[in-house]
């Protein structure tokens, strides 16, 4: 499983909850897959991705999904320490680990000795599950479509082979109001 297959996976499974797509090349893969309101794509701020969705499940009370990756996951864990305390937060925080900072070079990061899962439980997330192929991804999906708690799933990927699309080129304010428009229509 590389990493567009498994952004794929996720954003099959999620057409209408709110996902939110960590920087870099994960959010340029997801914008060329499909763009849909709601999807929100980071074009900065490295580390945050967790953060704005766990605001929109909060305010919300219903799922939303943050596709996160390994570099930006170990630059700032404070996600995982918000939500997982948080029993009732519908979030479910999916980790696409490639081993490298993808979109600045490929250098590797420290991950393969990292426990993600033993970060979500011991941050206080009820459940945590690993995904090492695309049938375990899409299975894991499938069964959590709609959480009720904080939910991790570590994916291990492979990193993807040729050019990555093109950066986001929407305008930054209009992209959050349209995914404002869109949560507030699932609000309830």
């Amino acid at each position: 499983m590389n990493k567009t297959s498994a952004v794929a996976a996720v954003i099959e499974a999620f057409p209408e909850a709110p996902i939110v797509f960590t920087t870099g090349y994960t959010c340029r893969i997801a914008r060329h897959l499909r763009d849909s309101p709601n999807h929100f794509y980071m074009v900065g701020s490295m580390g945050l991705a967790p953060s704005i969705a766990i605001g929109i499940a909060m305010q919300t009370g219903e799922p939303a999904v943050v596709v996160d990756g390994d570099g930006s996951l170990m630059m700032n864990p404070v996600g995982l320490l918000v939500a997982g305390p948080i029993r009732d937060l519908p979030l479910l925080h999916v980790l696409l680990d490639d081993g490298v900072y993808d979109s600045t070079g490929g250098q590797p990061t420290p991950s393969a000795g990292v426990d993600f899962g033993a970060w979500a439980r011991g941050s206080g997330f009820g459940e945590t599950l690993r995904a090492d192929d695309e049938d375990a991804l899409r299975t894991a999906l499938a069964r959590h479509t709609h959480v009720s708690t904080p939910t991790f799933l570590h994916c291990r990927v492979a990193a993807d082979a040729g050019a990555p699309p093109p950066r986001i080129d929407a305008d930054l304010a209009d992209h959050a109001d349209r995914l404002r428009r869109h949560v507030a229509g699932i609000a309830g």
